[in-house]
């Protein structure tokens, strides 16, 4: 398992930090996601044979938010 943060763009309140664990917890090879709207970051643990941080950028970008790289 990788851990690895992204800051994220967009956030306006503590529901869409909820919005962006729950679509990302959905992703086949996301064990754990812990979004921080106080911190405009999130952390996910994931297995990277199944999945890679390209993936996760882009379930973030569908939620409706942005990755800054």
């Amino acid at each position: 398992m990788i851990k690895q943060t992204f800051k994220i763009s967009g956030m306006h309140c503590t529901a869409c930090a909820l919005n962006i664990d729950l679509d990302l917890e959905e992703v086949s090879g996301v064990k754990n996601s812990q979004t921080n709207y106080a911190k405009q970051e999130t952390t996910v643990e994931f297995d990277a044979a199944k999945i890679s941080p390209e993936i996760l950028k882009s379930t973030i970008a569908k939620t409706g938010y942005g990755v800054v790289d």
